[in-house]
């Protein structure tokens, strides 16, 4: 086996059995208490609403361009800017009501996002045709933890192991990735701008209550959907920069 190939093999290993020898990790119901639920317009929680339009934008900006260069070609991405524009949906109507069931419709198209940007990933710096391949199955592996996650909730015994391993495995593999197979600079630039906007949104989710506490006017939680939203744009950038490219050609 190639050596790449078994570093990745080994940390995925090693993170997957740190996780799953680690108790039932349970949705902690203090997760749905926002900072910020004020009320405009007679919307709830209207802030942590209104800025889902953000992926709105981007993802249907990206529908857009895949479309026009090719979905057959591009469909990694094409699946990724769909995750994006129904994230918007599912996170909007999350924050409506906050509670474990609408968590599930906004849970369930970012991990369609994630899947899809993975295999990505996969395709253009490991093996194009493993990427394709991989599709499918990194898809339903990441919808099956999201249905796992609520069907165990619903049972009283949550357990979010199997959803932490589908949002946090491919952060921690995608930089190992870069390093080893070394991708063009351009594209590694933006794929670590979006690394980079990701980690710093779930920081402003933990601290969502300290910010808006601190500034009175915008809380953590609505900066991590901006910032989050801005690191799909660099995928949007990165197609833009391919697609003027393949033009000039």
């Amino acid at each position: 086996m190639d050596k790449r190939l078994l570093t990745l093999l080994v940390v995925a290993i090693f993170f997957l059995s740190f996780l799953f020898s680690l108790d039932p990790i349970p949705q902690d119901p203090a997760y749905h208490l926002f900072a910020d639920n004020r009320d405009f317009l007679s919307i709830p929680n209207t802030w942590d609403v209104l800025s889902n339009i953000a992926f709105l934008i981007v993802g249907l900006a990206g529908i857009k361009l895949v479309s026009h260069s090719g979905i057959k070609r591009h469909l990694q991405y094409f699946i990724f800017f769909v995750g994006v524009t129904l994230t918007a949906f599912g996170s909007a109507y999350y924050h409506l009501s906050p509670d474990n069931n609408t968590l599930f419709w906004d849970r369930l198209p970012m991990t369609i996002a994630f899947m899809a940007f993975f295999s990505s990933i996969i395709y253009e710096c490991i093996n194009q045709q493993s990427g394709k391949k991989l599709l499918i199955p990194l898809l339903v592996t990441g919808i099956t933890s999201i249905v796992y996650w609520l069907w165990t909730e619903q049972n009283g015994q949550g357990d979010l192991r199997f959803y932490a391993s589908v949002q946090f495995l491919p952060m921690i593999l995608i930089p190992l990735v870069l390093v080893l197979y070394k991708p063009d600079k351009k594209y590694a630039g933006y794929i670590i701008s979006l690394i980079v906007f990701y980690a710093v949104s779930k920081i402003f989710e933990y601290y969502d209550r300290e910010i808006f506490e601190l500034t009175q006017f915008v809380s953590g939680h609505t900066l991590k959907h901006l910032s989050a939203a801005t690191g799909t744009a660099m995928i949007l950038s990165l197609f833009v920069y391919r697609y003027t490219l393949e033009n000039r050609r």
